[in-house]
């Protein structure tokens, strides 16, 4: 086949494939997350924005508590869907496997307790936060796989939000993938975060949202793809973050002033925690 004709037959092959693609109705969604609850009287702004917003269930990393809880019933009135997280465990208070598979198995039944207190479905799903990267050691797994089959014995689905870029002091270990290869049948969904450039475009509030597969982690149903504060050993070379590292919305509305995370997804409800349809 002449060369002319080669690259003729790939371009038809990837507009069939683009076209399939809309016909499927194949879209990614934007949304939020951030430790502190935005405020009441932001959320018809960023509703304006955002399709979804993370929504703990517990305290997040470092906070000693959280102003998330009881406002689900008015995240979703404004229109929301959710990314529900659970913070887990550091490594450091796992000791054993024995006992990592105790807080793991408590944790879960933790978190599955919060969802219901605030009134979300059964089968929703809930991330747990694995904070901590590269390749995960034997008591971090007993604590992720024990919590996994908690939530998924309860009722719920389970998720794990864990990083997707390479662990360059680890063998360029990417940490959901080494869960998705220790997980045997278990169904998981997975939000990444990847925030370096590329793949990430950065602080920025994109018409066309990348799908979460562009992150470099195929599989990734959602992706975290800024955080604030940039982080500067990861994010250096990223655009849009403002002189103070946070990722912010334009404008001079009250909601400009909250750092953001941003997230694209492949629903505008991730965690299926709406009631309302």
């Amino acid at each position: 086949m002449p060369a002319r004709w080669r690259v003729a037959f790939h371009l038809l092959i990837a507009a069939f494939a683009l076209q399939s693609l809309l016909a499927a109705g194949q879209n990614s969604f934007l949304g939020f997350d951030r430790n502190d609850y935005p405020g009441d009287e932001n959320l018809l702004e960023l509703r304006k924005v955002f399709f979804y917003a993370g929504y703990w269930l517990n305290n997040p990393p470092g906070a000693s508590a959280n102003t998330w809880l009881g406002k689900r019933a008015q995240m979703e009135r404004a229109g929301f869907g959710f990314l529900v997280l659970f913070n887990g465990r550091l490594y450091s208070e796992l000791k054993t496997v024995d006992r990592a598979t105790k807080l793991g198995e408590s944790d879960a039944q933790a978190a599955v307790n919060a969802a219901r207190r605030e009134g979300f479905p059964a089968a929703t799903i809930i991330f747990l936060d694995q904070e901590q990267g590269g390749r995960m050691l034997p008591e971090q797994k007993a604590y992720l796989f024990a919590w996994i089959d908690g939530v998924t014995r309860a009722g719920f689905r389970a998720g794990v939000y864990c990083s997707g870029i390479a662990a360059r002091d680890d063998g360029d270990v990417i940490t959901a993938e080494d869960i998705q290869q220790s997980a045997g049948n278990r169904q998981i969904t997975y939000w990444i975060t990847q925030d370096g450039c590329p793949p990430s475009p950065g602080c920025s509030f994109p018409a066309h949202v990348p799908f979460p597969g562009e992150s470099g982690v195929r599989f990734a149903d959602v992706w975290q793809f800024a955080q604030s504060p940039r982080r500067k050993d990861v994010a250096r070379a990223c655009h849009g973050y403002s002189a103070d590292g946070g990722c912010y919305l334009s404008g001079s509305g009250a909601a400009a002033t909250l750092h953001l995370d941003l997230n694209a997804a492949t629903s505008a409800d991730p965690s299926q925690g709406r009631t309302r349809k």
